[in-house]
């Protein structure tokens, strides 16, 4: 059974840092490639980066140069290091694996940038 569990989110005021990670269960990510995901307040659900099998990453326009997604094969963890956070960077984080087209989704991660 797959699992998905995401933490480290957080109240943090702009320009600060957060990491967040992605806990994975019933498959080794160096088998699949792994997507964070951001939902906002308006609801839209949007890819943030993308961590392929064999490490190679893909970030969206808006988080470029900010935030770096990284994997742990010892512990099956995906991080994403948010660095230089903005307001426009709040919403529900989620990890994201996709298997023989089933997605599968963990239950979030709340991140607020605040002052």
């Amino acid at each position: 059974q797959v699992q998905l569990v995401e933490s480290g989110g957080g109240l943090v005021q702009p320009g600060g840092s957060l990491r967040l990670s992605c806990s994975a269960s019933g498959i080794s990510f160096r088998t699949y490639p792994m997507d964070w995901y951001r939902q906002g307040p308006g609801g839209r659900r949007e890819l943030v980066a993308h961590l392929t099998n064999v490490g190679i990453t893909t970030y969206a326009d808006s988080v470029k140069g900010r935030f770096t997604v990284s994997g742990n094969n010892a512990e099956n963890t995906v991080y994403l290091q948010m660095n230089s956070l903005r307001p426009e960077d709040t919403g529900v984080y989620y990890c994201n694996v996709q298997i023989s087209t089933l997605p599968y989704w963990g239950q979030g991660t709340q991140v607020t940038v605040s002052s």
